[in-house]
């Protein structure tokens, strides 16, 4: 999945272009040169005042030189878009984070429902040999006039309608083996060779760690995301600021210009000039006023944002915890209770055979058997499924005995690396 997933590329993608575009802002902060060159001919109309003579009339022009500029940023306006610009890229390094975590919950989800639907089918199947043994033993003695017409069709009804539960839960498995490929950018069945010899559904470790909210905060990256663009708009509260005060550039050029192009580097054509440029926008309908404003307002919203994203993941910890204990609970009383009702079809079956009991207790424990073995199935894939969403809430699979690396560290290291 970390290879081939489509939707985790693109992710990386935005990474590189938030990477690019602050490599764009940055640029800003050094001096800009140009280099540029110029040749043209030149015809006067005859007819203008300006040329009273033909002289002149007609002429060529060369021109080479370079130019720089370079804005001082004395009021931060610079500063703070790369401010921005910086945390918007560790904020798209969060969505790629986060991007992973719920893509390998994805993927170990799926791989968790082929193993449940296997599970499934396989006790549906057990039950049917079952309830086949039974309608045999229900023919036999119907034979021999111990049983009645209404046993065996009742029999037959049992094992009829264990049969059509099995196309049902056979389909939904050639759709988790599509599924489990499309998260791995491969095509429908490339996995179903790999996964359909059935294996145990992966059993959950007998204890979970959690840790403490403050790593819950550390390990989340939707809310380190969230902080990362709360940085990014208070920094661009800072780049509207700017504007009230005056830009100091520094400008200055050097070159040469000649009308003959072998006098264009004679000691007579070289031109320069140089000198600060002040530029203020003293009136403006107080847009840039208002353009500060919209900014608190988009900070303002940031941060009712991350507020709302601690919650939720408070949340989300404690409902994920919860499901995963009751389903445990859950479980252990469906595992009781198959072992109580497979010995219930034994007995029910054996009373059945010595003619101590009618056909109904049977029936009623085939049933039973059938229904509890396919819960238990699906309970077992769910504990699974729900530690998976214990981990993903949490931010994804860790161990909160080591040290968390904070998130600020963190990014300044992958920055560095990148």
């Amino acid at each position: 999945a970390d290879q081939g997933n489509l939707d985790l590329k693109s992710a990386v993608s935005r990474v590189k272009q938030a990477r690019a575009q602050l490599g764009v802002v940055t640029g800003e902060l050094y001096p800009q040169v140009d280099i540029n060159a110029d040749a043209s001919r030149q015809q006067a109309s005859k007819k203008s005042l300006s040329n009273v003579t033909e002289q002149g009339i007609t002429g060529e022009q060369f021109d080479l030189g370079t130019s720089a500029s370079w804005e001082i940023d004395l009021f931060g306006r610079i500063q703070r878009s790369v401010e921005a610009a910086r945390a918007d890229l560790q904020a798209s390094q969060e969505d790629r984070a986060d991007v992973m975590v719920s893509l390998y919950s994805q993927v170990a989800q799926a791989y968790l429902n082929v193993r449940t639907l296997q599970a499934r089918i396989a006790a549906t199947t057990e039950n049917i040999q079952s309830q086949k043994g039974v309608l045999k033993l229900t023919q036999a003695r119907f034979k021999w006039g111990l049983a009645t017409a209404l046993d065996v069709s009742q029999a037959e009804t049992v094992l009829a309608s264990s049969i059509s539960e099995l196309p049902p839960l056979k389909n939904n498995l050639t759709q988790a083996y599509s599924t489990l490929a499309l998260l791995l950018g491969l095509t429908p069945n490339a996995l179903r060779a790999e996964l359909e010899m059935p294996k145990p559904i992966p059993r959950p470790p007998a204890q979970v760690a959690v840790g403490v909210p403050a790593d819950l905060l550390r390990q989340r990256p939707d809310i380190r995301r969230a902080e990362r663009q709360l940085a990014a708009a208070t920094a661009r509260i800072g780049v509207a600021t700017a504007d009230l005060y005056p830009r100091f550039t520094l400008l200055g050029s050097l070159g040469t210009s000649a009308s003959n192009f072998s006098d264009l580097f004679g000691s007579g054509s070289f031109t320069y000039s140089f000198g600060p440029s002040i530029y203020w926008n003293i009136f403006s309908g107080g847009s840039v006023r208002s353009q500060i404003k919209v900014q608190d307002a988009l900070t303002e919203q940031a941060l009712l944002t991350y507020e709302s994203k601690v919650l939720g993941a408070l949340k989300e910890v404690e409902d994920a915890l919860d499901a995963y204990t009751q389903e445990k609970i859950r479980q252990k009383a469906l595992r009781e209770t198959v072992v109580s009702s497979r010995r219930a079809l034994e007995l029910a079956i054996r009373l059945y055979k010595e003619g101590l009991q009618d056909f109904q207790p049977v029936l009623d424990a085939q049933r039973n058997l059938f229904d509890y073995d396919n819960q238990l199935a699906s309970s077992k894939g769910q504990v699974a499924v729900n530690l998976v969403n214990i981990y993903q809430a949490l931010g994804g699979g860790w161990d909160p005995t080591q040290v968390a690396v904070p998130p600020q560290e963190s990014l300044t290291k992958a920055s560095a690396a990148n």
